[in-house]
């Protein structure tokens, strides 16, 4: 987390992340906004039924309501820089959903009740780094 909720009042989050190969979360949507910059590496989006590809120095918005998810689509690891809002207690979510999905399965059932306590209904499962455009 580069920028917690609490250093803004509440109204940002900031956070840094490394995805893996062929790695990103299941189709979802929440309430606050996620503003996606991609510093290393290049992603497949899906924001709101739209697919598309982002590079390295692209900026990526998925308002507040709408369904997206992403995949790193390289072969090596690929970072983003991702302003959420408003905050969010970034920390504890993440390690929440660790914890649903420790085993890297994805049990619908599992991530539902998880969602719940966040407020995010996912969707649908991850997409996949050969997905067609």
């Amino acid at each position: 987390m580069r920028v917690p909720p609490d250093t803004t009042g509440g109204v940002l989050t900031s956070i840094e992340t490394i995805n893996q190969p062929g790695f990103g979360p299941p189709l979802h949507r929440h309430r606050e906004t996620e503003v996606f910059y991609v510093l290393e590496g290049r992603y497949l989006f899906e924001v709101n039924g739209s697919r598309f590809v982002a590079n390295q120095g692209d900026v990526v918005t998925a308002p507040g309501g709408v369904a997206h998810t992403f995949v790193n689509i390289t072969g090596k690891p690929a970072r983003q820089f991702i302003q959420i809002l408003p905050g969010l207690d970034a920390t504890a979510f993440f390690q929440g959903l660790g914890e649903v999905m420790h085993d890297g399965k994805l049990d619908q059932a599992a991530l539902n009740r998880f969602g719940e306590r966040w407020h995010v209904e996912f969707l649908g499962p991850p997409l996949k780094a050969d997905t067609a455009i």
